[in-house]
């Protein structure tokens, strides 16, 4: 197999510049903003070699070559390079060269460069005629060093045959005749023939064609058959329908002159099974559809009566098995039909096993909802996995980014000089980089939850007293708070609620540890929930449950000795027991003391971290979250 391992574009359309890039052997993502450039980059690669003749994929100076310097290059003789592409050679092919040949190929690397006529200039370390020659006459000591000599001077068939010609000794003679193929050099290379026997015989049949596909190559819900019999069809969805029509090997001639359409549609269903198995393995997002083909006649009744059918018509609809309600395929979403219309285009050459494909997928899923993008996800790094593939796709939602795979993106951005192609660390501009920090936040909020059991609570200070006190009591042989436990701070009272809706689907085990509440409305959307059956009501546990008032913060399972030291200490006050009334809420007091303003309830957390070593709770206080411990446990 050969990989491609770099692109360098020269120059096409927005690259004004040379642009090169690393390309991954599974997949590599194209990252940018709209009108950044990341088409033209996949455009440029299908064009060096698309998987078939198509008008569209070819290169055309006048659309593609940078606008502004067109004018210069029109005034020149120059075929201009559009793209130099670079392959590594596997072990497989590597070794079938060696078998042949006799002598490993000095590099496995190789490139093509491409220019705007289609002409291709290879450059290929391969093998060179004097260590061919050692290797294929090792075993012929009779063989004349100086007839070596003049072998290894030979560059084309024609001077071969003449060499045979001048050569007497007829026992020699047959002996250099098998190697006639090996000097033919058909593309007249000025190098080694050998090197040029390995690209014209290994390298360039084994190397990758290009599949391109975007949202224009979506199947269409109607087809007409007549206008596909009549030419070669132009328009991508066209194409996508054409191949539908190829993989169920119905000859449309047939079925224009026919008027009993079961047979075809037998066919046409057998490949749409094949297609549906492999869509609703990855199809996560409703399993109860299934396609639907019909074959249907459009006819036109004639001034004298007849009846004549004018086209015959391909009809694509989805059915929903739970409701029973058939629509047109076009009807349903757009999503679902580019899944399954990029299913039908890539089985199309996945039946030619004779050759190897690079997938470039423009936008991929962009239609799809965030869990159906995952599941595109797994089918292409599958494709990759097991059959091979590598992928280069381009998009801008965090959704298609793997964040422990940042390794495979490369930025696009256009510049004032034009469109710039980097490594994803190189990147600099905010916009282009969204996508990767969404993913990475993304990423970051659902591994924020790195267990089955969750404990929610309203702030980092909840974090902070409840890790540390749950420490102090297993140092001192309880329980503390249970292995497993994963304590997550939401931010507030108002926000307890929306995580506790949004996760449940994550099939996690939550409960809740609050402060009582003051404000009605959070209250509110709470029991909303409870009624809704979303959380259990055992499992919303409030702080004045443990302490001797009805409203109570953290700060209150703590006993005035012990807290009102950490709020001296980490707010530089000099408050004393006698300025509080211990059978009250500390925080409220607090706040009226700070002229009505509330103060930063991590500080004093982050006091007692600091000085945990030296700071002795008392028993009382250890109790109080003892206490809170043992429920906790009990829920999760």
């Amino acid at each position: 197999m050969i990989k491609l391992t770099k692109a360098t574009v020269h120059k096409y359309k927005s690259i004004e510049n040379t642009q090169s890039f690393a390309v991954n052997p599974e997949i590599t993502v194209l990252v940018g903003m709209n009108e950044s450039g990341k088409t033209s980059i996949l455009e440029v690669l299908a064009k060096s070699r698309y998987f078939e003749k198509d008008g569209i994929f070819k290169f055309d100076k006048s659309r593609d070559y940078p606008r502004k310097q067109l004018k210069t290059l029109n005034k020149s003789d120059d075929e201009p390079m559009a793209v130099t592409l670079t392959y590594i050679v596997g072990d497989e092919l590597a070794n079938a060269i060696f078998t042949d040949v006799g002598v490993k190929i000095s590099s496995r690397e190789f490139s093509v460069s491409t220019r705007y006529d289609g002409h291709e200039t290879w450059s290929v370390n391969g093998v060179t005629v004097t260590a061919f020659l050692a290797a294929k006459f090792k075993s012929i000591p009779s063989i004349d060093k100086t007839i070596l000599d003049s072998l290894s001077k030979i560059n084309n068939a024609a001077s071969f045959d003449i060499f045979v010609q001048e050569i007497t000794d007829e026992a020699i003679s047959e002996s250099i005749k098998p190697l006639k193929g090996y000097f033919e050099n058909k593309n007249n290379w000025s190098g080694s023939p050998i090197s040029e026997y390995i690209m014209r015989c290994y390298l360039s049949p084994k190397r990758p064609k290009f599949m391109y596909y975007d949202d224009y190559y979506l199947l269409p819900s109607r087809v007409s058959l007549n206008d596909i019999e009549k030419s070669t069809p132009t328009e991508p969805s066209e194409k996508t329908a054409k191949a539908l029509l190829d993989l169920a090997d119905i000859d449309v001639g047939k079925v224009l002159q026919d008027n009993n359409f079961e047979d075809f549609i037998a066919e046409i269903e057998a490949t749409q099974a094949i297609i549906s198995d492999e869509l609703f393995k990855y199809w996560s997002t409703n399993k109860n559809l299934e396609i639907l083909f019909q074959i249907d006649k459009k006819e036109k009744k004639e001034s004298n009566g007849t009846v004549r059918i004018i086209d015959h018509i391909l009809d694509i609809r989805v059915k929903n098995k739970r409701s029973g309600v058939s629509l047109p395929l076009g009807n349903r979403s757009k999503g679902f039909n580019w899944f399954f219309s990029f299913l039908v285009w890539f089985k199309r050459i996945q039946e030619n096993k004779d050759s190897t494909y690079i997938l470039l997928l423009d936008e991929p899923g962009l239609n799809l909802h965030a869990k159906a993008q995952n599941d595109l996800l797994t089918f292409l790094s599958d494709l990759t996995k097991e059959h091979g593939y590598q992928i280069i796709y381009t998009t801008h939602s965090p959704f298609m980014i793997e964040t422990d795979k940042l390794n495979h993106v490369r930025t696009v951005v256009e510049k004032e000089d034009g469109t710039h192609i980097s490594e994803s660390v190189q990147e600099k501009d905010p916009n282009t980089l969204f996508p990767l920090q969404a993913a990475l936040g993304y990423d970051l909020a659902q591994n924020l939850f790195v267990s089955p059991k969750n404990l929610i609570v309203e702030g980092i200070a909840d974090l902070v007293y409840l890790n540390l006190i749950s420490g102090v009591l297993q140092a001192n042989g309880k329980a503390g708070l249970k292995n497993g436990i994963t304590i997550v701070p939401v931010g507030g009272a108002d926000k307890v609620a929306t995580f506790v809706s949004l996760l449940r689907g994550n099939e996690l085990d939550m409960a809740c540890l609050l402060d009582t509440f003051t404000d009605q409305s959070a209250r509110d959307r709470l029991n909303n929930l409870i009624a809704q059956k979303i959380i259990q009501d055992k499992k919303i546990v409030f702080y004045d449950e443990f302490t001797d008032n009805t409203h109570a913060d953290i700060e209150d399972l703590f006993l005035l000795d012990d807290y009102l030291p950490l709020y001296n200490g980490a707010l530089s006050k000099k408050y004393t027991l006698a300025d509080f009334d211990s059978t009250k809420p500390i925080l409220t007091q607090l706040k009226k003391k700070n002229s009505g303003k509330d103060f930063n309830h991590y500080l004093p957390a982050n006091y007692l971290a600091k000085n945990i070593a030296t700071i002795a709770l008392s028993d009382a206080t250890l109790e109080k979250f003892d206490s809170l411990f043992t429920k906790i446990n009990k829920l999760l």
